[in-house]
């Protein structure tokens, strides 16, 4: 568990100093990374020694100077402290992932989400990850549910690469299929109906996505996770918001659906959130539009 960085350098640095200063910092393995501004950047290793110290297991510490942007949703890391290097192995319920920050995506802020929805799948369950980064979701999942299989779909060539890797080092590899692609073509042509579960962990691209995760789902129906931002000041709910925006959006599609549970995973800015939404998608033949659009409101937030 990450220790606050005001704390730790409030022995250091002047209260105003301090003041200045991101409260967090992630770590991945043996690697932390840092957030700093213009004002704070000359502080750059105080904060090091500060996380190092703390944690002996740090070898290498990084300073964020961009946010996650891009196709392959990369951010820019300035070496900091300790040794250069940008890989690295993440432990996380029992699993070990193999990642390079410089080349893949990884948060490990979705720790309490890739647990909760492995729980929540069933043995013999097909599942595909649209967005599936170096596989944590669906390496966990294998691990979990027994019979399971995970279609692992990415853009990034390299975060496909570690998929593979991970798969093998975490003996999950018969399990998890690693696809490189763009998941709205791959699913209408490899995968269209295959799947009992469907996971968007991409809150930037969740909702022009959606379409493609509803093709993916068996005829049967099945299950949607479905990430995304919403702003949302005080006065308002971001996962009503949510709520009403893929309601609204299942309904143009003229999906039957009923969003089972919704949730805040985290604040992401000022006013902004991420939110989950647990979404059962009904067999068009024993569910009506109308009880979809009753059901979204009748749910608890």
């Amino acid at each position: 568990m990450t220790k606050h960085l005001k704390t730790l350098l409030s022995q250091t640095l002047s209260p105003k100093e301090v003041a200045n200063i991101y409260n967090s910092y992630d770590i991945i393995g043996d690697i932390a990374i840092i957030r700093t501004t213009k004002q704070t950047a000359k502080h750059s290793r105080d904060i090091a020694r500060a996380i190092m110290t703390v944690h002996n297991n740090i070898k290498t510490v990084l300073a964020q100077e961009s946010a996650v942007k891009g196709e392959f949703r990369l951010r820019k890391l300035k070496h900091i402290a300790g040794e250069h290097k940008t890989h690295t192995v993440h432990k996380e319920s029992g699993c070990l992932f193999n990642v390079d920050l410089e080349k893949c995506y990884f948060s490990p802020r979705l720790f309490h989400e890739r647990r909760r929805i492995a729980e929540q799948v069933r043995p013999g369950e097909v599942v595909i990850n649209m967005f599936a980064g170096v596989g944590c979701f669906s390496i966990l999942i294998a691990k979990k549910a027994n019979n399971t299989k995970v279609y692992s779909i990415d853009i990034n060539p390299a975060a496909i690469e570690y998929t593979r890797e991970n798969a093998r080092t975490n003996k999950v590899f018969t399990k998890v299929i690693p696809i490189h692609g763009d998941a709205k073509t791959i699913i209408p042509k490899q995968l269209r109906h295959l799947a009992d579960r469907v996971l968007m962990p991409l809150p930037e691209k969740a909702l022009e996505y959606l379409p493609h995760a509803i093709h993916a789902i068996k005829t049967r129906g099945g299950w949607i996770h479905y990430y995304d931002f919403e702003h949302a000041n005080k006065h308002e709910n971001p996962v009503q918001k949510a709520k009403t925006k893929v309601a609204e959006r299942l309904r143009k599609l003229k999906t039957p659906f009923q969003i089972c549970s919704g949730r805040t995973v985290r604040e992401t800015g000022p006013n902004w959130y991420q939110t989950a939404l647990d979404i059962k998608i009904l067999p068009k033949k024993h569910a009506s539009l109308k009880n979809s659009r009753q059901s979204v409101h009748s749910e608890s937030t």
